[in-house]
């Protein structure tokens, strides 16, 4: 998915939020200072859950979440971001598909942050959350324990624990009271649903995140699951109540615009949607057939371009049936995609007889008869009709 979250690059990281890490640690040294004697100092303290708009970069296509600590007596004011991770990291690449990617919280001077947004276009919202003294206090200390070198970095999960749930998490179990969540529409879309929404106007995007997702992206996802997108959390916190001893407050003090949004550039994708690439190449599937079933002959060849990279697609779906992501592990796509097509490729570059015809067939129809449990990315019934389209040249010309 990701994926797939907002990232600030490892050099700004290592010459901008080390230090404030550092500063941060030595002004909440210990539990006593931050809970006991410096409570009644959180008075001028404001924590805010910060909100930033997707732009146009594909891995920033869901938005991001951050927490805001303000001191207004010192003049302290930090954003903490839980979507770090160093992309240099050796096998960074094949980690990010099994799963394993780790992202760490940095701390950050909230300008630096903002103008990161800001030359994207994005807009950055604050919510400030009406909170206790006390309330204020834990999560100042909650945070400080996060930011220790054996705490700060943690497993990345794309639904399940990521920028946008880590600040949610901090903040709702250092609170006295209870967040009580408003009634929201939507709350019966699946997560791909979720996500369509987001990626609706970047198709190719949309059909790699599909291609990826199985079966349990499917799923329903409860109210609080569905905080994983940052958009979804602030809609939730800016209708959510706070219940302390009987009495109910709104949880959102103030809603404040940080940065306004701006002009996004927005990259043009592939001009053709998939469904229309798909689309011709069953129209060139289709004449060469019809040509194939005239001349009696068979363009062995094209069977081959259409084996080799469906069956490498497999390959992958394969490798991801292993990957820790929450829900790529049952992918009815991969019937479709078979990675055993590649093993007959020789066989029909020879003109032997093969199984492949019956193994093909077979898989193509559990496809189609899987669309009843997954949806599947766009526009691939049309490539299952392709290779059903050379089972039918294939049967005519061995007659």
């Amino acid at each position: 998915m990701g994926h797939f979250i907002n990232t600030i690059s490892t050099t700004v990281f290592r010459t901008i939020s080390y230090p404030c890490c550092l500063l941060f640690l030595l002004l909440v040294a210990s539990p006593s200072a931050a809970v006991e004697s410096d409570i009644s100092r959180m008075d001028s303290v404001e924590i805010g859950i910060v909100t930033c708009t997707p732009h146009e970069e594909v891995y920033s296509l869901y938005g991001h979440t951050a927490i805001r600590y303000h001191n207004l007596r010192t003049g302290q004011d930090l954003v903490f971001n839980y979507g770090v991770f160093d992309f240099k990291k050796p096998h960074f690449v094949t980690r990010f598909v099994l799963g394993k990617t780790d992202y760490e919280l940095g701390v950050f001077p909230l300008e630096p942050f903002c103008e990161y947004y800001r030359k994207w276009g994005s807009c950055i919202i604050e919510q400030v959350l009406n909170l206790t003294n006390e309330d204020k206090a834990n999560i100042t200390y909650a945070l400080s324990l996060n930011l220790r070198p054996e705490n700060r970095i943690y497993r990345y999960n794309f639904f399940y624990d990521n920028c946008s749930t880590r600040p949610r998490d901090i903040i709702e179990r250092n609170m006295t009271g209870k967040v009580i969540l408003d009634k929201r529409e939507g709350d019966e879309q699946s997560y791909r649903e979720m996500i369509h929404e987001l990626v609706n106007h970047h198709p190719w995007a949309a059909l790699g995140n599909d291609l990826l997702l199985g079966v349990n992206a499917d799923k329903k996802p409860d109210r609080r699951q569905q905080q994983f997108l940052p958009l979804h959390l602030m809609y939730d916190y800016d209708h959510a109540q706070i219940l302390q001893n009987g009495e109910y407050r709104p949880l959102v003090k103030e809603r404040r615009t940080l940065v306004e949004p701006g002009v996004q550039t927005i990259e043009e994708d592939f001009p053709l949607s998939p469904t229309i690439c798909w689309a011709t190449l069953l129209v060139v599937c289709l004449c060469i057939t019809v040509f194939e079933w005239r001349a009696r002959r068979r363009f062995k060849w094209f069977d081959v371009l259409l084996m080799v990279p469906m069956g490498i697609a497999g390959i992958l779906l394969f490798i991801m049936i292993f990957s820790e992501h929450p829900a790529t592990s049952i992918n009815l796509q991969i019937l479709l995609f078979n990675p055993l097509y590649l093993f007959f490729i020789p066989a029909i570059v020879r003109s032997k007889q093969t199984r492949y015809w019956t193994v093909m067939l077979a898989s193509v129809c559990l496809f189609l008869l899987g669309g009843l449990l997954q949806d599947y990315a766009e526009g691939v019934e049309i490539l299952a009709l392709c290779l059903l389209t050379r089972y039918w040249s294939h049967i005519k010309n061995d007659k």
